[in-house]
């Protein structure tokens, strides 16, 4: 699955820090908010897109089933979060992550793909076990995690009934992220592309950047 034309390595790393550079001004701009809520599922089919482009060599059907896999079990494990509360704590989705079905954001599968995904892409070449790259993978979106639930109610994406999210909620998003980069060791996919951890770390200098800024702001 490549692009019609393929993309510079470059000129596509200057876009992503563009589309992130303008939705941390457009999210800090109280004019422009609306319209980015709009605009960050956008970005985020963007950015996957963009991923999928410069994995190599090829994603053959193994892998496209593997992460189909982790798509439906983290929406549906979401689904189930948000109706009972017993997973990640009482919390509710808002509209920064588009439609909903079932009262939970589509995206929000496609999200924990991505995230696993860069993970692992970031973790593969360091020289541990497959259960340390899988623990050291499902560690960094936790800490990934602590830093996007300080903001996600700013940005309507979701919120907690208590305010914060609970202990839960990082402990769950441990196991569950475990389960799934323990998946791709299982299925021995290794997952080789130079833009996943370029994207991961905008992603995460984002919410970084918007947290002290709506932290400054309060």
């Amino acid at each position: 699955m490549k692009f019609p034309i393929p993309l510079n390595f470059k000129k596509v790393r200057g876009v992503i820090i563009t589309l992130y550079v303008v939705g941390i001004i457009g999210w800090a701009l109280p004019l422009t908010r609306n319209l980015f809520i709009i605009l960050t599922p956008v970005i985020l089919l963007v950015s996957f897109a963009l991923l999928i482009n410069f994995h190599t060599p090829f994603l053959n059907r193994k892998i496209a089933l593997v992460f189909l896999i982790i798509f439906l079990a983290s929406y549906f494990t979401e689904v189930a979060g948000v109706r009972t509360g017993l997973i990640f704590g009482a919390y509710s989705y808002g509209k920064g992550l588009g439609p909903k079905l079932l009262d939970t954001p589509l995206l929000i599968g496609l999200n924990w793909v991505l995230l696993v995904y860069c993970s692992a892409a970031i973790v593969e070449k360091v020289p541990v076990g497959n259960i340390g790259k899988a623990t050291g993978a499902s560690l960094l979106m936790v800490l990934y995690d602590l830093v996007m639930e300080q903001v996600a109610p700013y940005m309507d994406m979701w919120s907690f009934g208590a305010g914060t999210a609970p202990l839960r909620n990082y402990i769950s998003w441990f196991i569950l992220a475990l389960i799934f980069h323990l998946l791709l060791r299982v299925t021995c996919i290794k997952l080789t592309n130079r833009l996943a951890p370029f994207i991961f770390y905008c992603q995460f200098l984002f919410f970084i950047v918007l947290l002290i800024f709506f932290k400054i702001a309060e």
